[in-house]
């Protein structure tokens, strides 16, 4: 089911924004760009989910946050 694709890749988004937090603390030069781009990835993988439950009817599965 579509709606059940995008939530997937609203939680790989996620964990793109995780990864670059990550990223962002290991290197100072580039950290506040990272923490921006973080929060923005983040941001449009809880959007993506609001979407979807929205527009789709489906909720994100019991295991899945949206943070």
């Amino acid at each position: 089911m579509p709606a059940k694709e995008i939530l997937q890749e609203a939680n790989t988004l996620h964990a793109v924004g995780d990864r670059l937090d990550v990223l962002a603390d290991k290197n100072p030069p580039v950290e506040e760009a990272l923490n921006v781009i973080s929060g923005n990835v983040h941001h449009t993988a809880k959007l993506l989910k609001v979407v979807v439950a929205l527009k789709m009817g489906e909720t994100a599965e019991a295991d899945t946050e949206i943070n």
